[in-house]
């Protein structure tokens, strides 16, 4: 396993390019969108947990595994939930199958419900950092600010700084440092027994190159209780949590809604809607109240500011979902269609494209954006 693990991280250009030209080739499987597509379906979900699986391993490597030793637990939440994201389809499919479109609603709640259990659980041992990409990206601040630590080191270098070049080349590379290592400690050695060049100053030198040479010691990232923020957030805090959740929960909701009146009806699409906008709400006030008080901007990282872009570009799904789709999105479509046809090669890709975009709108969670 650490063979294939090594593997994987020497040569993990490769096989991004490779994952994602077979996840595109899944979509041209025959039968797709039919009512035998369990094969398809079950093709693109091994390509997908294979992805995801080599992702993880990429994400942890050994220097990253050794500093979240130091948390409060290291379950892979995020291959879990990159793991169901990729079966949820072929669960879908399987349980139409076998046990009738009505029932089928079972089975895609209970995967919801476990989607929703592993980011509840992320997002409580994570600090109750906001997740990205629905969890499956990590939330790493202290790696960032370790990369903005060792671009300092290395800008400093560059100016001229003596002793931080030593400590430069140790966060370039661990063999540099070996082999500097036992060169000062056999000079420090000797500078102790030669009595001509034992003098206070060459001991402070060599000390001083040690001590600069020496690992930076790993601490243990601190993460935030829900009392902490609370107690020093105060609404805001408890806004932003309570967003956050809402995101989490919300597709639970909407399927349960969905099994209740069914997916003709206007309730759960409205709902669903109106827990996406009050979820967005409190996380744009908490942010902009937290940003106005402490006389910045805002509060949030850059990549969670795309992230709430991201949540955004996301309610375009809702043109996707029925009854609107049904009602109006659908039409639009096969009067593009229409026009184009007579186009010669537009026509014929616009109706693939139409083709594709009506068989993907028929399964839940292709449209579900959770």
């Amino acid at each position: 396993m650490e063979a294939y693990k090594k593997w994987v991280r020497d040569n993990r250009h490769y096989l991004h390019s490779l994952e994602s030209l077979a996840n595109g080739l899944t979509w041209l499987l025959p039968e797709r969108f039919s009512d035998s597509e369990i094969g398809p379906e079950a093709v693109s979900a091994a390509v997908g947990i294979i992805t995801a699986v080599n992702e993880h391993i990429i994400e942890t490597t050994p220097t990253q595994m050794h500093v979240n030793s130091a948390g409060p637990s290291s379950f892979p939440y995020s291959l879990c939930i990159s793991a169901l994201k990729n079966l949820e389809t072929l669960i879908e499919v399987a349980a139409q199958q076998y046990y009738g479109d009505d029932k089928r609603w079972n089975f895609i709640a209970a995967t919801e419900a476990m989607k929703v259990l592993f980011r509840l659980a992320l997002f409580k041992n994570r600090g109750y950092k906001m997740l990205l990409e629905g969890g499956e990206t990590p939330n790493n601040e202290k790696h960032l600010a370790t990369s903005t630590s060792q671009h300092k080191a290395n800008a400093f270098t560059n100016h001229g700084g003596g002793h931080a070049s030593g400590y430069s080349r140790y966060l370039n590379g661990h063999n540099q440092w070996n082999l500097e290592g036992r060169a000062l400690s056999a000079l420090s050695r000797f500078g102790e027994n030669a009595p001509l060049i034992s003098s206070p100053t060459w001991s402070y030198q060599v000390q001083h190159q040690n001590a600069m040479l020496k690992p930076p010691a790993t601490i243990p990232e601190k993460r935030s209780t829900l009392s902490t923020i609370l107690s020093e957030q105060g609404h805001r805090g408890a806004l932003f949590v309570t967003g956050e959740v809402l995101f989490i929960t919300r597709p639970l909701i909407y399927v349960l809604l969905i099994r209740k009146y069914g997916s003709r009806s206007w309730t759960p699409w409205f709902l669903s809607l109106a827990v996406d906008l009050i979820g967005m709400s409190f996380l744009s006030y908490a942010s902009s109240a937290s940003a106005s008080i402490k006389g910045r901007q805002s509060h949030l990282s850059d990549s969670e500011k795309d992230e709430l872009r991201r949540r955004k570009m996301l309610w375009a799904f809702y043109l996707m979902r029925d009854p609107f789709f049904d009602r109006y999105t659908r039409r639009k479509l096969e009067r593009t269609e229409q026009v184009l046809e007579p186009v010669p090669f537009v026509g014929f890709l616009t109706a693939k494209i139409v083709e594709l975009i009506v068989g993907a709108q028929t399964r839940y969670t292709y449209m579900s954006a959770s």
